[in-house]
């Protein structure tokens, strides 16, 4: 699943995500972009989770950090994304790509 997610990162391909939500208690699917993968800037544990833009999301924020056991299928969609989307901050990705001024 992670080489299938960076993978998406490099042609910039929607993914369609299935993961358990625990605030739901069950499996939610949304449409997401990979954003990317490593450990969070905004949490204690550093262990590497899956970084993704929400694009289903009802609530103001819209992205999810999601560890590996969390995840349950990563589909590729055809269609494609823009990082001007969602990034309006200096990234400092973890996993390298060439997304141009978003890189």
């Amino acid at each position: 699943m992670r080489e299938q997610f960076i993978a998406a990162i490099h042609s910039k391909n929607k993914l369609r995500l299935t993961f358990f939500s625990k605030e739901d208690g069950g499996d939610l699917i949304r449409t997401c972009a990979p954003m990317d993968y490593g450990p969070s800037r905004r949490t204690r544990n550093l262990d590497d989770r899956f970084h993704f833009w929400d694009y289903d999301s009802d609530t103001g924020r819209h992205t999810l950090s999601l560890l590996p056991p969390q995840v349950v299928s990563i589909i590729l969609l055809d269609d494609l994304f823009e990082p001007a989307e969602f990034v309006t901050w200096r990234p400092e990705w973890i996993v390298a790509r060439d997304w141009g001024a978003y890189s």
